[in-house]
């Protein structure tokens, strides 16, 4: 890809060059678009049966739970942590290889179990935030198996992790960024073990799961954050050669957003994990440290995507995921600010930013498929891919928070939506008409993607990619 350099300003982007480095990183990102596959297909059932329009041809509301459970921990969690395991890979040096390939089995594994969990055998969904379950030993089985890969992906990432000192330029910046983002992942870890350890074996299982996922939940979200931060930077890289952030401001905005994530353990320290201080302590802190540095990074990467400069053709698809990325997660956090209650406002205001960190890693994969070996995606359909997606999003988004306005409750589907006026049945309807819109575009992300993927670039042009 020929990018155009701006006139100051550093170059956020990495080298792929080590083949085994490579292999993996191709290995979590199948793990991660398979989710999305399995994602994909139950968010079909979930549109339909909050959409007035096609809830009476669905299933029980039960079954609405159910597809919600698997859905999320496919979306969120696994196509996540595979996108983490792609970038840690990458990122770090050529170190425990085995391990990250043992990583990535046994998360593969887990993944499987929770996939099939709802045709194994009846389980009561527990909609927990963060981490939604189905009570059943199947999915549990492979909840913990996935953790398990992931606690091998965190092990392996830290010795091999590279330096967090001052870097000297933008590469740096992002394998600092990179390397700082395994102290939440650790925060996170341990978090989980010690709610385990501490939370009542016989409450019940809403309020135990939602206890014991609570503050490890908090810890994911600046993981998240920071993946998304690394992926604005260095799609911005590929669009515009440069970005008018030093690499130390960039390091001080990855620092600021993983220095919050201390206030985890701190919170289990001084309070247990069901105390409404301990709640409201880390709800303080993802806010802080998710809200501070996306100001200066966002800025950065418009700046250096400003009007009436030129970009590449072929930068065309990164570009429209990167500012669909930075409208989406805005839009998400200015809803943030109107949440009153426990209505679907709040759904909406996850989804824009959880939606704004996906778009940022779909640019981001399209960048890395040639650099990985493969073909390089479709500039249409890829473009199109994102723009569609967001503008699905957009409308599922502003569909949930007017129907919040009129205290429609989250968590539900059907007749228990209990929606009573006409506007609440419109608001609804644009909800559902905008998830349909942005299924379209998931699907197609996932169709340019492997049809990359079996146009197998040469070995010559991947290693002179790689060297860019």
């Amino acid at each position: 890809m020929r990018r155009f350099s701006g006139a100051s300003g550093a170059d956020y982007s990495l080298q792929v060059a080590d083949p085994r480095l490579q292999r993996l990183a191709r290995g979590w990102l199948w793990l991660g678009l398979l989710a999305l596959i399995g994602s994909g297909l139950l968010s079909i059932v979930l549109v339909l049966s909050r959409a007035p329009q096609f809830q009476s041809l669905m299933p029980a509301a039960d079954f609405f739970r159910v597809a919600l459970v698997v859905h999320v921990d496919l979306s969120v969690l696994v196509w996540f942590v595979s996108l983490g395991g792609i970038l840690w890979t990458l990122a770090g040096r050529a170190r425990a290889v085995a391990l990250n390939g043992a990583a990535l089995a046994v998360a593969g594994l887990g993944t499987l179990l929770m996939t099939v969990s709802p045709f194994a055998g009846r389980g009561e969904p527990v909609m927990a935030n963060y981490i939604p379950v189905l009570d059943n030993p199947v999915f549990l089985w492979g909840l913990l198996i996935f953790g398990g890969g992931s606690v091998l992906l965190v092990l392996r990432s830290l010795i091999a992790a590279p330096s967090c000192a001052a870097p000297q330029d933008g590469a740096a910046a992002l394998r600092a960024g990179l390397a700082l983002a395994l102290l939440p992942a650790v925060v996170a870890l341990a978090a989980f073990a010690w709610s385990w350890l501490t939370t009542p074996a016989e409450l019940a299982a809403k309020a135990y799961y939602e206890v014991l996922f609570w503050g490890g939940g908090h810890a994911l979200q600046f993981i998240w954050t920071l993946l998304m931060l690394v992926a604005w930077l260095w799609l911005a890289s590929a669009c515009a050669g440069s970005v008018p952030m030093s690499p130390r401001i960039a390091l001080l905005c990855f620092a600021l957003a993983t220095v919050c994530a201390l206030a985890i353990p701190v919170a289990y320290l001084l309070w247990p994990a069901h105390a409404v201080e301990h709640r409201n302590l880390l709800t303080f802190a993802m806010g802080l440290g998710g809200g501070l540095p996306i100001l200066p990074v966002a800025l950065a990467v418009l700046l250096a995507l400003r009007s009436g400069q030129p970009i590449a053709d072929d930068a065309r698809p990164l570009r429209a995921a990167l500012l669909s990325s930075i409208a989406l997660f805005c839009f998400g956090g200015l809803i943030g600010f109107t949440i009153a209650g426990t209505n679907v406002k709040i759904p909406a205001h996850y989804h824009g930013c959880i939606v704004g960190v996906t778009l940022a890693l779909m640019g981001l994969v399209y960048h890395l498929l040639p650099r990985l070996g493969y073909g390089a995606p479709s500039r249409r359909w890829a473009t199109f891919s994102s723009y569609c997606y967001a503008t699905g999003q957009a409308m599922h988004i502003g569909g949930l928070m007017w129907s919040g306005g009129y205290g429609v409750q989250r968590k539900v589907a059907g007749a228990e939506q209990a929606l009573r006026s006409a506007s609440e049945i419109a608001a609804m309807g644009v909800m559902g008409l905008g998830g349909l819109v942005a299924i379209v575009g998931g699907i197609v992300f996932v169709l340019v993607v492997l049809g990359s993927m079996r146009r197998s670039a040469p070995q010559r042009d991947a290693q002179q990619l790689a060297g860019e």
